[in-house]
């Protein structure tokens, strides 16, 4: 078990120092190239009938989960029966590969080093790749809030989420949440293309992130603290703007980040075309200029180094109860 915490706190370190280099192999691209392929099939056999896209969706997701889990836990088992240590290195790669806090700061600040230059086109364009929103007509300051969003966001379902599942279970569960949340960002749409397709697994990671999302919150209120920003303007919009997102879940931490940062984020966008009408979170206290993406950044690093301080410290009590 402390072979374990250690995996995962290494992992952890690993991301910080390396992030994930571009070009390298990764488990997340295979889940989600598993997850189109499978969207294809499902298609092909159910056509545009709303009953037979929800069979399908279902089975789609039992087969993403299955193998998001099984095939990590099969390597790891194997590795266990040559050597512990030779399970020890390859469940710290997994780790390392499942968080994603370096590359979120270095995606969200090429979008701050455009801004900063100058060049609004390529921000928009920067933003692009880190939202799913449609960026070409966003004025500055809406693309300094779509990515002070996308890093709230991505705080919960792709750093603490998955930490969350690791001191649980290890880089097999961490796995499993991740081809949840890799469904859900790629079928999860309540368009007219994925409303039927994608609704269980619209459902699965709501329910996946539903208690994650809301400790990341608190990490994130106690991240606010220190590093000096609105720290009760943080609790006090988190209380009242919490639910004023489509999502159950996201709203927890972009609430927090619109207080701490004095930011109204939220509000209509478009969406491959098609207005979405959003409530906005927080208020507006500030102008968003680039800075923000900055302090987010900041906000975002403290919340995940006091989530792995906070979950190793939950853990280790546990250890030490239970032996």
């Amino acid at each position: 078990f402390m072979m374990l915490l250690g995996a995962i706190v290494c992992g952890f370190l690993l991301d910080l120092v390396i992030g994930d280099p571009h070009g390298w192999p990764h488990p997340i691209i295979l889940i989600g190239k598993l997850i189109a392929r499978l969207e294809k099939q499902v298609r092909k056999v159910s056509g545009e009938e709303p009953e037979r896209l929800l069979r399908g969706g279902f089975l789609l997701v039992i087969v993403v989960c299955f193998l998001s889990f099984t095939v990590p836990y099969g390597i790891l088992f194997v590795a266990d029966q040559i050597h512990p240590w030779l399970r020890f290195a390859l469940e710290t790669i997994m780790c390392y590969q499942i968080f994603c806090t370096r590359s979120l700061r270095d995606e969200s600040m090429k979008v701050y080093d455009a801004l900063e230059a100058g060049n609004l086109p390529l921000g928009r364009k920067m933003l692009s790749w880190i939202v799913g929103r449609d960026t070409a007509e966003l004025a500055e300051e809406e693309v300094v809030k779509g990515a002070v969003e996308t890093i709230a966001e991505n705080t919960a379902d792709g750093i603490l989420a998955p930490m969350f599942y690791m001191f649980i279970g290890g880089a097999p569960l961490a796995f499993l949440y991740k081809g949840i949340n890799t469904m859900d960002s790629m079928i999860g749409y309540k368009d007219e293309k994925f409303l039927y397709l994608g609704r269980y697994a619209a459902k699965l990671d709501d329910i996946a992130n539903f208690l994650p999302a809301r400790i990341c919150a608190f990490y994130m209120l106690a991240a606010s603290f220190f590093t000096g920003l609105d720290v009760q303007g943080a609790w006090r919009i988190f209380q009242r703007d919490r639910y004023r997102h489509l999502s159950p879940n996201s709203g927890q931490t972009e609430a927090v980040a619109a207080g701490a940062l004095q930011l109204m984020l939220g509000g209509d966008h478009y969406y491959f075309g098609k207005l979405v009408h959003k409530e906005t979170i927080g208020d507006d206290v500030q102008a968003a200029s680039s800075r923000h993406i900055k302090r987010m950044n900041l906000l975002m690093y403290f919340t995940s180094i006091i989530g792995i301080l906070g979950f190793s410290l939950l853990y280790s009590i546990c250890l030490f109860f239970a032996v």
